[in-house]
């Protein structure tokens, strides 16, 4: 399954998260290790829920670009 992390730049660094795995947080500095750590941080999270014995959410979310219509 893939589910859809949205990366967000700070004023210090990076943060991601995961729609469809609400909890499912990273930061790092760079842009390159928050998305090595959210990787990291879905398989913890689905590993959790399994070990839990609750259901996998299915991947639900996608992202579009929308331009602004403004030059």
């Amino acid at each position: 399954m893939n589910y859809l992390v949205v990366v967000e730049e700070g004023e210090t660094g990076f943060g991601a998260y995961v729609p469809d795995l609400p909890g499912c947080v990273a930061v790092g500095e760079t842009e390159q290790e928050v998305i090595h750590l959210i990787r990291d941080a879905v398989r913890l999270h689905l590993e959790a829920l399994q070990e839990q014995g609750l259901p996998i959410p299915k991947p639900r979310s996608h992202a579009e670009l929308v331009g602004a219509g403004i030059q």
